[in-house]
């Protein structure tokens, strides 16, 4: 069995690789890396993986079709969402998360990749 082509899209697989070894070496440091890359590359990555789900899942149970991709307002929805409710709303309950313009920098620029190459009709034979 063949994962999804969402699933399968190169800037999916590679930004899903490196979300993995950026949460493994946060807590196992094999690899020092830039305080900078370190504090922002989750935040980079968030929207491009989240939406190529939510892609897949409206292919696979709400549309039933590939050519659905999203609209840009489900977009730019996710992203005020995302950058309100991480930058906004949890540095006000949570004292170990503060609020930082670059976040949603990052959150913006992954949001431009995910609309730019991710979100395109799947045209793989059936």
């Amino acid at each position: 069995m063949r994962l999804p082509a969402e699933l399968r899209h190169p800037l999916f697989v590679l930004g899903t690789g490196l979300y993995v070894f950026a949460c493994i070496n946060r807590y196992w440091p094999f690899w020092h890396l830039p305080a900078f890359v370190n504090s922002h590359l989750a935040d980079l990555l968030d929207l491009p993986l989240q939406l190529t789900m939510v892609l897949w899942l409206m292919r696979r149970f709400y549309f039933r079709r590939p050519s659905f991709v999203l609209p840009l307002s489900w977009i730019v929805a996710s992203w005020v969402v995302v950058a309100v409710w991480f930058e906004v709303v949890m540095p006000r309950f949570n004292r170990n998360m503060v609020a930082d313009p670059l976040d949603v920098v990052a959150y913006t620029l992954g949001g431009l990749v995910f609309w730019r190459w991710m979100n395109r009709p799947d045209t793989t034979p059936a």
